[in-house]
């Protein structure tokens, strides 16, 4: 455990990820010209990234009962040959969205094996404090697929054109699969993986009992809070906003989702840390997330006239380290559930932050057509991507993540209480807690 070993097959597995990342966001860097490409509404451009999403979402409980029972490194290696052949689909498609859609389902299909893969293989060669910021890299690291899509891929489409770009995007998961192929392993030597211990019959009685416990549930409605709004600004609407609504160049539009990225890079080890240091407090710190978020979409959306530049540097910062929070849902899922089930309880809580994803993107490119259409009927010329239309598309964010919240605080409650009863640990309210340890500090003086 801990070895060098065990940093390599992080390493090789982290990569896969990495690819992956940069396929599932490669349509983000790409809206603008797909729908020139393809000639469709908002809505339509939207079904792009929501069947992607839908597909993703809906595979994450079979994909975790599958784990449980065939191991990580199958389902990697799977993830990778789907990503790669989803892509060489968008690559080749003709004008027309239908092949495109089919492209991007076999996408979602294939990212939706490689995160929870990747996650499941870290217990089984970290232990110790050391797992839960090993958590938090894989998910930060992870993220420079982004980078990846923002800048290079962005370079080649531009430069060069559609079909290269996505077809050079497709090779890349073909030297993923080959680099996990050679030197991902399951476990340590000597150690049985427990994934082939798993029948079929116990795996779905897994799903049932993981599904119970109010722990997992926390998980799911904390990855849905945390992740969804940054995965809908990197995954479709971001760059239409930033270009379309506040006038930046696609140049500028794709460093600011580098920005963002980078945010995550750096909020993650300290996230991990917190999360070490403080276990009972991780709802707080993915309240605390939220509601920072909450905070700048509403200055931004409230700004009088287009918000300056220096107000979508801190938006995309803010929305940077809504990634690496998300990973706290993996450590609720960790620390509720035993070893042989994580895989299946990984997969529950990661249904929450795409589910919530899909849901605000479907439902951003309804509105935006509805208000194009009415400022075509009024006589304007029309402009989807007005940044008044964005105004109140992105509204929706409030409802979706809203809901969100006031499930995670029941969950959260649900938890708590299980902890004193089971364990007999009691997790003040944070102002009681931070009450009281002002009052230790002062001592005899008080």
């Amino acid at each position: 455990m801990n070895s060098k070993r065990a940093w390599l097959v992080w390493g090789a597995a982290v990569f896969a990820y990495i690819v992956a990342v940069m396929q599932r966001s490669s349509l983000g860097v790409s809206g603008v010209e797909a729908r020139q490409l393809f000639d469709v509404s908002a809505w339509t451009l939207s079904t792009l990234a929501v069947v992607q999403l839908v597909v993703y979402a809906g595979l994450q409980i079979p994909v975790g009962v599958m784990l449980d029972r065939v191991g990580p490194k199958a389902l990697i290696v799977t993830g990778g040959v789907l990503l790669g052949v989803g892509q060489l689909v968008v690559a080749v498609s003709p004008p027309t969205i239908g092949f495109a859609i089919v492209g991007r389902m076999l996408v979602g299909a294939g990212d939706a094996m490689t995160f929870i893969s990747v996650m499941r293989l870290l217990p089984s060669w970290f232990r110790g404090p050391i797992l839960p910021q090993v958590s938090q890299w894989t998910g930060n690291i992870g993220q420079f697929g982004q980078i990846l899509s923002a800048v290079p891929l962005s370079i080649v489409l531009h430069g060069v054109g559609w079909s290269p770009a996505f077809i050079s995007a497709a090779a890349l998961s073909v030297i993923a699969v080959a680099v996990v192929v050679m030197l991902v392993s399951e476990a340590p030597e000597g150690v049985i993986p427990r994934s082939t211990t798993t029948t079929w019959r116990s795996a779905g009685r897994q799903l049932v009992e993981s599904a119970r416990r109010p722990g997992t549930r926390l998980g799911f409605w904390s990855h849905f809070v945390t992740q969804s709004s940054g995965t809908v600004f990197s995954l479709l609407w971001g760059v239409p906003f930033l270009v379309g609504g506040l006038g930046l160049s696609s140049g500028e539009a794709s460093g600011l989702l580098a920005v963002l990225v980078a945010s995550g890079v750096v909020a993650g080890p300290i996230l991990g840390l917190l999360v070490a240091r403080f276990p009972l407090r991780r709802s707080n710190l993915v309240l605390g997330i939220v509601f920072a978020m909450a905070a700048v979409w509403t200055l931004v959306l409230a700004w009088p006239g287009t918000p300056p530049p220096w107000l979508a540097v801190v938006l995309v910062v803010v929305l940077g380290v809504g990634g690496p929070g998300s990973i706290i849902g993996f450590d609720f899922a960790r620390t509720f559930n035993p070893l042989r089930s994580l895989g299946v309880a990984n997969g529950i809580v990661n249904v929450g932050g795409f589910l919530a994803s899909f849901v605000m993107m479907f439902l951003i490119g309804v509105v935006l057509d509805q208000l194009d259409s009415a400022r075509v009927a009024s006589g304007a010329p029309s402009d989807i991507f007005a940044f008044e239309s964005f105004r109140i598309a992105f509204l929706v964010q409030y409802l979706v993540v809203g809901t969100g919240v006031a499930c995670l605080v029941v969950e959260r409650r649900r938890t708590r209480r299980g902890l004193r009863h089971e364990e007999g640990i009691e997790v003040a309210p944070i102002w009681v807690a931070a009450l009281r340890r002002w009052r230790m500090r002062r001592g005899p003086r008080g």
